[in-house]
């Protein structure tokens, strides 16, 4: 009887050990080999603690798209469109960008400073935030250019920037918005001077020469009648998107205790992204979205 048991035993035991111990491997050291060194040579770029982090893209070599495709000058709303889309699409991918400015072929995003997104490694926040937006520009193609084909990829550059405080992340907001309004008032003379008065692009540019603001709004009024003022915001102010919390009504089905089952309306709040098209130099647009930014002080 106690050699029988013995044997069952043994034998349970044969049983269970399906693997030997030596082949037994865990996902960190099956990746060990004399060929790891080489990752020695990776650059540590880490973006400091308590700073913004800033990507901003540059579309490359976009006066040649914008010919080929023929965009209207001096503003095609449809590219505009395009690009806000193509913005919009990044911050729902990286729901740690509390703000995003965009105007003619470039956009800013604005990472929260708290944010750990990719251990806030620069090459992977730049190059995660490029391939979104490029994919983004050919996908949604076809919803603002319609049958228009797209003749060839677009592409953009990027670049990474840190700002530790709240002053100078809005310095660099209100410098990328005025860029937006110098370059728009200049291009809309430009090519009022073109397309109403008949001036050859070389004649318009000559005519502009060493003129300020004040000339640029004064050939505008003087020979166009046109208020510069009265242009459309979007051309002027650029794009701001932000997060806001929106209240939506959805009918839900349910079925109260002893009772038939019914549809109830329900209001929930969901946070999406919104486009403004206003200033953002001032402080009367920080005042109204106070949870843009982080507290100096943390």
């Amino acid at each position: 009887m106690l050699i029988g048991k013995v044997s069952r035993f043994v034998g349970r035991v044969r049983s269970c050990v399906v693997i030997p111990l030596a082949r037994v491997f865990t996902s960190s050291n099956m990746a060990k080999s004399k060929f790891e060194y080489v990752r020695n040579f990776e650059t540590d770029d880490t973006c400091l603690r308590n700073c913004y982090i800033v990507v901003r893209l540059d579309g490359r070599n976009f006066h040649r798209f914008a010919e080929q495709h023929q965009f209207t000058k001096p503003n095609d709303n449809r590219a505009l469109g395009l690009m806000s889309r193509s913005a919009h699409s990044v911050m729902e991918e990286l729901e740690d960008i509390a703000i995003a400015y965009g105007q003619s072929d470039e956009f800013s995003f604005v990472f929260k400073r708290s944010s750990t997104w990719f251990k806030r490694r620069a090459s992977k926040l730049m190059t995660h935030v490029a391939s979104q937006f490029s994919s983004s520009y050919v996908f949604y193609w076809k919803e603002f250019f319609g049958d228009q084909p797209i003749l060839y990829p677009p592409s953009f550059d990027g670049r990474v920037i840190l700002y530790p405080s709240n002053r100078n992340l809005r310095d660099y907001l209100s410098w990328r918005q005025a860029d937006c309004h110098i370059n728009n008032l200049y291009n809309t003379v430009f090519w009022t001077l073109v397309q109403r008065a008949g001036l050859t692009t070389a004649q318009a540019e000559d005519r502009l020469k060493g003129t300020l603001a004040a000339d640029k709004n004064e050939i505008l009024f003087s020979e166009f009648d046109i208020n510069y003022n009265n242009e459309s915001a979007l051309h002027r102010k650029g794009t701001t998107l932000i997060w806001e919390k929106r209240n939506e009504t959805v009918t839900k089905r349910m079925k109260p205790p002893d009772e038939e089952e019914k549809h109830v309306p329900v209001i929930r709040s969901r946070r999406r992204v919104q486009a403004y098209h206003c200033d953002i130099i001032g402080d009367q647009f920080w005042e109204e979205h106070p949870d843009i930014l982080e507290d100096d002080n943390c």
